[in-house]
């Protein structure tokens, strides 16, 4: 009874944890990729910037999105 139930612990578990780890995603080797992912990370920024001077300062999307970022 107990490997039972212990099975069925593992396959409801099983599913939660895979989808609560995050994608593997390799670093980068060579210059050019370094220059991509660097060049990827300012436009994400520069784009969250944008979107925190156009919402509403007292929204909670504000208050959710915007955590951390300079004005």
């Amino acid at each position: 009874m107990k490997t039972k139930a212990a099975a069925l612990m593992f396959a409801l578990a099983a599913p939660m944890l895979a989808s609560a780890c995050a994608p593997y995603e390799a670093e980068p080797v060579s210059v050019y990729q370094w220059e991509r992912k660097v060049q990827e990370v300012e436009r994400r920024e520069a784009e969250r910037q944008r979107l925190c001077q156009t919402l509403d300062k007292e929204s909670a999307r504000y208050q959710r999105e915007c955590a951390g970022v300079k004005s």
